[in-house]
Parts: structure tokens; sequence; C-alpha cells
């Protein structure tokens, strides 16, 4: 999925929501769907999905990075810990 059909599903699933066709609830499930599709199959040829692994606050974190250590580093930065004791692996659901 590209990022502009992302942007398009989650529009739509706004627009549901607005107009009382769905809930909240279903509105979350369908916008967090529209992104583990986009993210697990992320088109870009500099950037690769990893999902981390280690203490509960980092437990199946996916970011985006050029490389496994970017990665690490960015796990790092959006937890704000940066001697947090992470494994990166590269996203398998590609």
């Amino acid at each position: 999925m590209d990022r502009i059909s992302a942007l398009r599903n989650i529009e739509d699933a706004l627009a549901e929501f607005e107009s009382g066709e769905a809930d909240l609830g279903a509105t979350e499930k369908r916008v967090v769907n529209v992104l583990r599709t986009y993210a697990t199959e992320f088109e870009d040829e500099e950037l690769t999905p990893y999902r981390a692994s280690g203490p509960d606050r980092a437990e199946g974190l996916v970011v985006v990075a050029e490389s496994a250590s970017a990665a690490d580093e960015r796990v790092r930065d959006i937890l704000d810990a940066p001697s947090l004791n992470v494994e990166i692996s590269e996203l398998d659901d590609k």
C-alpha cells in the first residue's frame, strides 16, 4: 500500500466516524490496520521496517530506518531511553 492509498483509507475511516456510520473503536481498528498494512508493505528503497523486542516498552515497536543500527537508535529516541537493551530485527511480515 502506498502512502496516498493509506491516507485515503484513513480519510474514509474518519469520514465514516464523523457521519456516525462507525464508532470510535471500529475507527481505531481500521486506522491501525491501515497503518500496519502500510508498514509491512513499506516500499522505499532506502528505508526498511524493523521490529524491536525487549522490555515491555519496546516490545513490538516498529520503526522504519536505513539500517538495523539506525532502527535501534530510533527506538531508543522514541522511548527516550538511551540505555534501553533492545533487539532489532527486520520486519518479517513483508
